[in-house]
């Protein structure tokens, strides 16, 4: 069973518990839970640290790049405690001690663990003294949004907000490729896109403490804790604020990061446009639409300096948006920084069936024979099923996709081959969309337009497709031999078109709602 499979059914079984014999709210949760895993990785990486250079030396933490973990707040000390001793309160004072010993966690840890039996706790503490330890990846994220979509669905519809599924974030890492520089997410949730990014750093034989400068904004409190407890369970440290992005430009962000990846909330309603007319944040205007997918599109413009890539997750009807989304959309066309557009297909969020597009700006791309071309890759084939419907993609398949970015590029291709065995997911998952043969697809390692692949279109073409940034007007269908048939495949392809076309009626229909409600009200002040 894959670790996260066996993590999962581990927290199912503390949600049981702590539903049935705590008087917390379902919300409430994921937080103890949380910390709980915090305190395990912890110890885990400190104790592998020690073993490494036969000491006990709390010190040894700063050179290793983990947590310093005192022996009080060891697990292990906590599990064996004796029966009479108060566990919540012994909890509490190990996460005060590690925050002692770690000064960039002060104030962050859960401390609220009187509140639990000590029964629970006890039990929590046995469950969790099993699991696997060498998860990959935004950990944290994914069991917050487990938490949010079986437990909370009211407040967890939209968790996809929070939680960038893994295999996704490393597509967005492989093709803009932080090797070093500063860091933005505006949006940053758990931090699972820094995470990736250091991880990226360290299979190439860099220290990401000396290569990235990571940099976050996120509007809820809780999870700027997540994330600084993400960052540190890594090794890693950040500046995290607690802001309405927005509002607020904490980090002075015009002009300054290198790069900037995000996964922020589909077509948010309400934003105050009167507070942020005169923002440098969004220097091609405001649309009129009340729908916020074109100010978080502005923001990782705007953020980026003359040579800074950024990318991100974007809503599929943010690609064909009319009126002045339209017009903002021509301005980013012309201006040559668009680089590439992703299609993605549907499940691969945790809470919410979505298919998502992913967006990649390179400013530095007016400055070459690139500028007037931008890259169209239709990735919906590719996926494997993790279990039921949700799905991710293979490693193989993200170098495959980032390998295609890198010969648009004209930059060397790096072989599947390369990738650590550690890093590949269970190869007993299957793969969906077999891929293609690689040299015959690409002859030489040299790019060239694959139907049903990928595509790569001039600006006139675009202006001839009303400035549509969907890769399905592009990309077109692969031929098939016309015995070459699956009815299993073929319908899948069907389902996934067809939930697409639902969720962009969905939309639309709420835009027609929307409209005629506004009219109706100037109607009624007139």
């Amino acid at each position: 069973m894959p670790d996260y499979y066996q993590l999962e059914k581990r927290l199912w079984d503390a949600a049981d518990r702590l539903r049935a014999n705590s008087k917390l709210k379902p919300s409430e949760y994921s937080l103890p839970v949380l910390g709980l895993i915090f305190l395990r990785y912890a110890d885990y990486k400190f104790t592998q640290a020690l073993q490494r250079y036969h000491t006990s030396d709390l010190a040894i933490a700063e050179r290793e790049r983990v947590l310093s973990v005192p022996l009080q707040a060891r697990f292990d000390s906590l599990l064996n405690r004796p029966a009479e001793a108060n566990l919540g309160e012994e909890i509490n004072s190990a996460m005060r001690a590690i925050e002692a010993e770690n000064p960039a966690l002060k104030n962050i840890l859960p401390k609220t663990y009187h509140r639990l039996s000590n029964e629970i706790l006890r039990q929590l503490l046995t469950d969790f003294d099993t699991i696997a330890l060498d998860i990959e990846g935004d950990a944290f994220g994914r069991i917050y949004e487990y938490f949010l979509s079986n437990f909370a669905m009211s407040e967890g519809q939209k968790g996809g907000e929070f939680f960038t599924p893994t295999s996704l974030v490393k597509l967005i890492v492989e093709i803009i490729e932080p090797y070093h520089g500063r860091i933005f997410d505006p949006a940053c949730g758990s931090g699972g896109m820094f995470v990736q990014s250091a991880s990226f750093v360290e299979k190439r034989q860099k220290n990401p403490s000396t290569e990235i400068g990571i940099y976050g904004q996120e509007k809820i409190a809780d999870n700027v804790r997540l994330c600084l407890m993400n960052l540190a369970i890594h090794g890693l440290t950040g500046d995290i604020r607690q802001s309405n992005t927005y509002y607020e430009d904490i980090h002075n962000c015009v002009g300054q990061f290198d790069f900037v990846m995000a996964n922020p909330p589909f077509n948010v309603d309400k934003v105050d446009k009167e507070k942020i007319k005169d923002d440098p944040r969004f220097p091609l205007g405001l649309p009129r639409v009340d729908n916020a997918n074109y100010l978080w599109i502005q923001l990782f413009y705007s953020a980026l300096n003359a040579k800074g890539r950024a990318g991100f997750v974007m809503a599929n009807s943010a690609s064909d948006a009319r009126g002045l989304e339209l017009e903002i959309r021509k301005k980013l066309i012309h201006e040559g920084v668009l680089e590439a557009i992703v299609a993605v297909g549907s499940h691969f969020f945790y809470s919410v069936g979505l298919p998502c597009t992913l967006w990649f700006f390179d400013r530095d791309k007016v400055n070459n024979p690139r500028k007037d071309k931008i890259l169209f890759i239709d990735a919906r084939q590719f996926y494997q099923h993790v279990y039921r419907s949700h799905r991710q993609f293979s490693d193989e398949q993200i170098q495959f996709l980032g390998n295609i970015v890198r010969m648009y590029r004209g930059q060397l291709v790096e072989p599947v081959a390369t990738l650590p065995e550690h890093t590949r997911y269970n190869p007993t998952v299957p793969a969906y969309g077999t891929l293609p043969n690689w040299e015959e697809t690409f002859p030489d390692n040299i790019y060239r337009d694959v139907p049903g692949l990928c595509r790569i279109a001039v600006i006139s073409e675009i202006a001839e497709q009303a400035y549509s940034l969907n890769p399905g007007r592009y990309v077109g269908i692969a031929p098939k031999p016309e015995d070459d048939f699956d009815f299993y495949e073929k319908l899948q392809e069907l389902n996934d078109e067809f939930e697409m076309l639902t969720v962009e009626a969905r939309e639309l229909e709420e835009r027609i709602s929307q409209t005629i409600h506004g009219l109706l009200k100037v109607k009624e002040h007139e």
